[in-house]
């Protein structure tokens, strides 16, 4: 497993990044994506995890969940 980051500048950015991450990954945004109108429908659809940045203790819990499941499942 890895991880890439993408610091993207606009909201359109994003559904470019789906076309180079590579298949079998497990994409993390912030929450706030979730409600840019259909942007975030899509990212939604995608199967895209939200975390929420402004509950550590959520975010945290969420990102160890994640972190677990792609160890056993071997995604990235």
């Amino acid at each position: 497993p890895y991880v890439i980051v993408c610091n993207h500048q606009a909201s359109l950015d994003l559904m470019g990044m789906v076309e180079v991450i590579p298949e079998r990954c497990v994409p993390i945004a912030k929450k706030e994506l979730l409600y840019l109108g259909t942007v975030g429908w899509a990212c939604w659809l995608s199967g895209i995890i939200f975390i929420n940045r402004r509950r550590r203790g959520d975010a945290i819990d969420v990102i160890s969940q994640t972190a677990q499941t792609m160890r056993r499942d071997n995604v990235r």
